[in-house]
């Protein structure tokens, strides 16, 4: 069998024909490769939706915190009065946050009162009190005892125990 002897078409321009598309250095894409890029974009795509997630959660978390409706829900409440432009306000903010970590969802709640709304305004005139205050009702949703000024949270998980403790036994009193 002879052998064609192909002859390259060359343009006017120099180049050859049917060039165009091919690039002189690309190499066909191997597995190991695709594999590696794969593996480099899910490690972006979970990075991502991890930080989405998070993001999501402290949402919800923070805007369950500011229902002040909750108060005398059946459950003693630890109410901030806030302003979050205040930064002794958000160091007393995570500080009580920290103390909460110590506590189940059914025994203690945590809300806050933003000053810089209507019923965390309201809230704060009607206990005559001011920023990084801290405010402990009930189960009923009466006040039993106000906490002013920066508190480490050590000190609070010791006076949010004593509040719960209180209530406890005034709800086991109050049954018999």
């Amino acid at each position: 069998m002879k052998r064609k002897n192909r002859k390259s078409k060359i343009r006017k321009n120099g180049k050859q024909a049917g060039t165009a598309a091919i690039q002189p250095n690309s190499e066909p894409v191997g597995r190991r490769a695709f594999l590696d890029f794969v593996r480099s974009w899910g490690v972006v795509t979970v990075a991502v939706a991890g930080g989405g997630w998070y993001l999501v959660d402290d949402f919800v978390s923070t805007f369950q915190e500011l229902d002040l409706s909750k108060i005398g829900n059946g459950i003693p409440a630890v109410v901030q009065i806030h302003d979050p432009e205040c930064p002794r306000c958000r160091e007393l903010q995570r500080e009580a946050r920290d103390a909460m970590g110590s506590f189940g969802g059914g025994e203690l709640q945590y809300l806050v009162a933003n000053i810089r709304q209507d019923a965390g305004r309201d809230m704060a005139a009607k206990y005559g009190v001011g920023n990084v205050t801290l405010l402990l009702f009930d189960a009923d949703g009466k006040r039993q005892d106000t906490l002013v000024g920066i508190t480490p949270s050590e000190r609070l998980v010791s006076s949010f125990r004593l509040h719960v403790a209180r209530h406890s036994r005034r709800k086991t009193v109050g049954a018999k």
